[in-house]
């Protein structure tokens, strides 16, 4: 019989401060085999969940990817990962519920194709996305319908040769800041606009209608490879953004 994966095997948390965010990136091919072990951490919700995607090398993904989360945030809290306890908000965005539902410890989770991202702050909003940088598709009809204006000029003052990457730069910027404020994809994309151009630092470069808002947060772009773009933005003005990977449990 498969043994529970515990969290002194896997992962001891780092202290968390309150003007810190901790993000963290796993490759969750190199941690396939034995999926028995990481469905035993799910709940029966979860393994429902993974159930339902068609091809097993997605079922495999999911499953890791909710077992490294209930493994970080069990971390964090000093708890048990199986244990956890979770609820969805209104537009979708997951967070602790049951024992932990009154921790500060906010959280958010994104993942793409063999990669997988954790985001979390205490007290304070956090959004993350990772896409892979796909070519089958043609990206600037897809910015032409959900990119804003400001963002279209931009994206057009582009060579060809640089847009493709600056379609995939916008689009996990502006989904990380939407997953943020709890809304996902119901928010209207272009009331708001992050930088895209090459060479420049990610950030919430508008806000409308509140003009405002973009200041109250932080947004930076994450290195993860040449195939990967992620993002991860935080309702603060000053804060230290710590990005690390996690190990290889195959």
């Amino acid at each position: 019989m498969n043994k529970t994966i515990t969290i002194s095997e896997t992962f001891i948390a780092p202290k968390l401060g309150a003007d810190e965010a901790h993000v963290w990136h796993v490759n969750v091919e190199e941690n396939s085999g034995d999926e028995l072990r990481w469905s035993q951490l799910l709940s029966v919700d979860e393994r429902q969940r993974a159930a339902r995607f068609r091809f097993p090398r997605d079922q495999r993904r999911f499953t890791i990817t909710r077992a490294w989360l209930r493994i970080l945030l069990a971390g964090y809290l000093g708890s048990e990962a199986e244990t956890l306890e979770f609820e969805t908000a209104a537009h979708g965005k997951p967070r602790i519920a049951g024992k932990y539902a009154t921790s500060p410890l906010e959280f958010n989770v994104s993942h793409s194709d063999e990669v997988a991202l954790f985001g979390l702050t205490l007290g304070r909003a956090i959004g993350v996305d990772v896409e892979r940088v796909r070519h089958d598709f043609e990206v600037a009809a897809i910015a032409k319908r959900f990119f804003s204006v400001a963002e279209q000029r931009a994206f057009g003052s582009l060579s060809p040769a640089h847009q493709h990457r600056a379609f995939f730069d916008c689009w996990t910027r502006k989904e990380a800041y939407v997953k943020a404020i709890g809304e996902g994809l119901s928010h209207p994309l272009h009331q708001f606009d992050v930088s895209l151009v090459p060479g420049e630092p990610a950030a919430l470069v508008a806000t409308r209608p509140d003009p405002m808002e973009a200041a109250r947060w932080t947004m930076v772009g994450l290195e993860l490879g040449k195939e990967y773009a992620a993002a991860v933005i935080v309702k603060a003005q000053h804060l230290q953004i710590q990005c690390r990977e996690l190990p290889s449990l195959a």
